[in-house]
This record gives structure tokens, sequence and C-alpha cells, in this order.
């Protein structure tokens, strides 16, 4: 059955490649595997997928509640998958040069892929002070303090991780950094990326006084004498990038690489950058040109006024051509309003917590809709962050006149990173204008606790909606929205499934009839994402002529997402193959 059906398919592609293969050694049933991986529970996805309430389809190797692994056994060539099936089968491409691994019971399944991250925030954070889970000014102090010891006297103290969010309700001031940095600019950016806190050389650097104008979007706070507090917020903290010295560009490879190479570790394959701006592009573009990133790259390029050079660059040349390129800058960022943690999402109604407040957006927050028009009509996919009912609403309104432009436009899969807030009356749109809800399962999770508070108890129930946008006609692919949340593959799967933390809080799952199944899940970060790049005759499935990108897991997800998901937070990544090369090991 599927075993026979992936034979039948691998001796296919033999047939097909036998002519690139003639200088190598070659056996009767073809050209002889680079790597042959053994042993293992093989999920290949090549099959239909799952109807809209996540039921599996009457093709999927799943009968009476159990999953069973399709194959055991996968066989690679020249980067591309040359055959599927058991064992014996796929031992007729081994020869004397092949790589045999055998995966002692491992799970292999497509290579996992993080659709919207920010890969150098990875590495500038593996060279800044973490902040994460700080709670107190003193705690936040002290760690720079710790910093300071060691950095020269006017060299630049960096850090990031704390979470706006949580401190959403008493922001951090600079007073007790200025008592312990005298002789050094200190900037501590958020988690979220919608809040910074400087010390006043900082400000002094960068000139800020009290009379000085936040720019649109953007807010300088200020205490009850209108002194700055330190703290920025949206777009405000590019007051404080600009101020700040650049890195080199050999210290922009080194960051891109940093990040690339953690993402791998956790097992992604591929990553989406959300907003690449001309500071990192020429970083990706030289480690593409010299052959070195480890992992496949789509560009998304930051559509913000800022960025226009970059843009505008782009918009003429139009978008990568060749899809096989394992750098591709075929996608574009838009931002529409900012987050709800700090209650700058645009909600239609004001904030359930801060009456008269109703957030920022549009141009107002540095939308340049002609210029992603124009992006579309180079024939760019665009994704649009909206959080807010607002924002979404205003988004789709968008996208609704770019269809009246051009009616091609519904081909291009267009994104809406994050969907946070969706009203009901505006679901159905994401299906009517062929969108791809682009969300982070995680992001439910984490804001559990206080996302009730901002919007009330009815707006919440259109909030963080999976099942309801599936239902809807929308296209969904998770991610994490890195370096903001945990991009760690068993969690973000978890929370999917159970919207519920690793301390299986809250009981139950956070509405949880909006969670997915585990095949909907592990589809989000895989053949779903290949899907809304138009890249799913190349990747995102395992098949004979597919690129072969593979993860390899400690645990069988299908099973453990199916009868046990909290169980799920057990599983390790232990290898990634991209194009057929093993980025990481811990076999």
């Amino acid at each position: 059955m599927k075993e026979q059906r992936f034979l039948i398919h691998s001796l296919a592609a033999s047939v097909l490649l036998m002519a690139s293969a003639c200088d190598t050694e070659t056996n009767k049933s073809g050209p002889l595997a680079d790597l042959v991986l053994t042993g293992g529970k093989v999920y290949s996805l090549d099959w239909t997928d799952p109807d809209l309430d996540g039921q599996p389809s009457a093709d999927a190797p799943f009968n009476d509640g159990t999953w069973s692994p399709d194959a055991s056994a996968v066989a690679i060539k020249d980067g591309l998958i040359l055959g599927l099936g058991s064992d014996d089968e796929m031992s007729a491409f081994v020869g004397d040069a092949t790589q045999l691994i055998d995966l002692n019971g491992a799970t292999v399944v497509p290579g996992f892929v993080e659709s919207h991250g920010h890969y150098p925030e990875l590495g500038e954070i593996a060279e800044r002070i973490d902040l994460a889970n700080v709670t107190t000014m003193d705690e936040m102090a002290a760690r720079v303090a710790a910093r300071i010891v060691n950095t020269p006297p006017g060299e630049w103290v960096v850090g990031a991780g704390w979470d706006e969010g949580a401190w959403a309700d008493e922001l951090p001031t600079k007073d007790a950094l200025d008592a312990i940095s005298p002789d050094h600019p200190v900037v501590l950016k958020g988690r979220r990326g919608f809040g910074t806190l400087v010390n006043q050389n900082a400000l002094d650097i960068a000139g800020i006084a009290s009379d000085f104008e936040a720019p649109s979007g953007g807010e300088i706070v200020s205490d009850d004498n209108g002194h700055p507090t330190g703290v920025f917020l949206n777009r405000a903290q590019t007051l404080i990038t600009e101020a700040m010295p650049p890195a080199t560009l050999e210290q922009k490879k080194r960051i891109v690489m940093t990040g690339l190479m953690e993402i791998a570790e956790a097992g992604y394959v591929s990553g989406h950058h959300a907003g690449v701006y001309a500071d990192y592009y020429p970083a990706y573009a030289e480690l593409a040109e010299e052959n070195k990133l480890p992992v496949r790259v789509e560009a998304m390029l930051a559509a913000r006024p800022e960025n226009l050079d970059l843009m505008n660059s782009w918009i003429e040349r139009g978008p990568t051509r060749d899809p096989a390129q394992k750098f591709q800058v075929r996608g574009v960022k838009a931002y529409y309003d900012a987050s709800l943690g700090s209650r700058g999402a645009k909600m239609i109604e004001d904030y359930s917590d801060m009456p008269g407040h109703s957030g920022v957006s549009g141009s107002e927050y540095g939308f340049p809709e002609d210029v992603v028009m124009a992006a579309i009509a180079a024939g760019f996919q665009v994704g649009v962050h909206a959080i807010g009912d607002a924002g979404n609403r205003e988004v789709l309104d968008f996208y609704e006149r770019a269809v009246a432009v051009d009616a091609n436009s519904l081909g291009l899969l267009h994104r809406v990173e994050h969907a946070q807030i969706v009203h009901p009356d505006d679901f159905s749109r994401f299906g009517q204008l062929n969108l791809v809800a682009s969300m982070e399962p995680c992001h439910a999770v984490e804001d559990s606790p206080w996302a009730e508070d901002r919007v009330g108890p009815d707006r919440i129930k259109g909030g963080y909606a999976w099942r309801t946008l599936r239902k809807n006609g929308a296209k969904l692919i998770f991610n994490s929205d890195l370096s903001g949340t945990d991009f760690d593959i068993f969690y973000g799967l978890h929370c999917a499934v159970t919207r519920s933390d690793r301390n299986a809080m809250p009981e139950g799952g956070w509405y949880i009839e909006e969670a997915v199944s585990i095949e909907e899940a592990v589809r989000a970060w895989t053949s779903w994402p290949a899907e809304s790049s138009q890249r799913e005759d190349l990747t995102g499935t395992l098949a004979p002529g597919k690129f072969a990108d593979i993860t390899v897991l400690s645990i069988d997800i299908f099973n453990v997402g199916q009868s046990d998901p909290h169980r799920l937070l057990d599983g390790q990544a232990l290898m990634t193959v991209v194009g057929g090369e093993i980025v990481v090991s811990q076999l």
C-alpha cells in the first residue's frame, strides 16, 4: 500500500535521475544514494490534508485513533529524495560510497519551517545581556552591572528579553540604570519588539530631551514632569537604533549565522525572515553567495519608510525567479498596527482596560500603501502585520483594494501576520481573499493571562482563532515570531494542540475549541508553509524528486500528540538535513 507506492515512486525517480548519474556507480535499480536513513518511523505527509474539523483524510495512515509510519527508510541523492520505503527496499540504493545511518526508531518528518522569525535577533541575543523573566528593576540593573564590569567605558551595553506585555501596567524606568552606568550608554530591548528601555547616556547620544517629538506611531514615555523615563514604544524605538553604531558586515554575517544555526539545531530546515532591512540584507546576500547558509531563507523585505531604497530596488528587479535557490526574496512584510500587550494594536472599540484608547494603525504606524501596492504589482507576496480587530479589518480592506486593481493578486497567496483579534464579520473574508493566516500558537498561551482583560469576554472569542479561520477558508501556517517567543518546535506543537502552557494551564486549555489536531499542527509547520510559498512541488512533504529537507525527532509526534499531547514537551530534534546535507546531528 503506502510502502509499495513509495517503492514505485522511488524506482520512477531513479529512472529520471539516471541520465545525470552516468558518471557515478550504479546498480540495476539506478543510481546509488549519497545518504540512506534506515530504521525510522517516517511520516511523509504525502497524503490528503485533513478536513476543516481536523479529521484525517481517508488515505492518511490513521486507523482506530493510531497513526502508522508510511515508510522506515529514506534514500537521498544530489540533495533530492531518491526513494522512501522499507529498509530492505531502500537497501537497493546503498553502495560503497553511501552514508548509511540507522535511526534506531527515531521519527522522520518533512523539515520544519519557521515561517515568521527574526533570526539576527537570536545572534544579537547571544551577544547581549539576557533579560528573559526579569520582573524587577533591581534584577534588571544587577544584570546590566555585571556586564559593565567587563565592558570598556563608552562602549554600548545591550540587553534584550524583558516582556513588554508583563510590564505594560508599570513600565520600567531608567533611574536604576543611571545609578550603575555613568560611563556607558545602555539599551535594553523588549522581548516582543515593541519596547526599548535606555539610560540617560543613550538619551544624550540620541539627542532626546523633554521637548522631543516622537515619530508617528511611536511614543516616548515621559514622567509627570514631562521628562523621558527611558522607555520608547513602537515606532519611537527607531530614534535609539539609529543612534547606535552599526555593526560591520562581518559582524552581521556572524550574527545571522548564529541565529540560523540555532533554528537548525531546533529542527528547522527553512526560515522566513519577516522584515528584512537594508542593515542585514547584505549579510544574507553574501552568505548565500558564499554558499554558507545552513538552512533555506525566505527574506520578506520590510515595507517601512526607512527601508524604501531596498524595497524599490527589489520592486524594480522583481521576486527571485529560481525557486530552488537557497536564498529567496519573494515576499514583503508590512506593518499595520502594534501589539496587544502594549495596547498599540488597533481596535474597533476602545480597550476594555483603557477606555478612550484604541491603538494606532495604517499610515500612522508607518504603512506605505503605495509601496506595498507596487510590490504586489511586481509579483511579491505580501504579509501584513495585523493584531487588533480594526487592524485586521483594515488590512482585509487593503487586500480587497489590491484585488480590485488586479484580480491576479489572489494567486500570490498574501498573508496576514498574526491575525490575532478578528471581528466575527471578517472571518469569511480571509477565505474569499485567498489569504494565509500566519499565526503563533505560543502567543495564545502566553497572552492568555491578560489578553481577555485587554479586549473583554466577547472580543476575545475572535482571538487566536485557528479553527474558526480554517473553517472560513483561510490557509493556516504556524510559527513563533522569534525571538519574542520560544521557538522550540515541541513547545509550539504542544501549544497548538492543547492551548495550554508547560504546566498544563489553564486546565483544559484556553478556549480549547480553537485548538487544532496534531496533524494540522505538523502541517502548519511543514507542508502548509510550502504551499503558502508556492513551493509545494519542491518541498513540504517527503516524496521522490523533492528537496531532501528532513527533521529527525526523538518521539513519535503523531501518536504522542494524538494520545498524550503534554508529552510533546519531552521531544528533542536529533537531526536536521537540508538539501541532503546533515547540518546538525545528535545521533
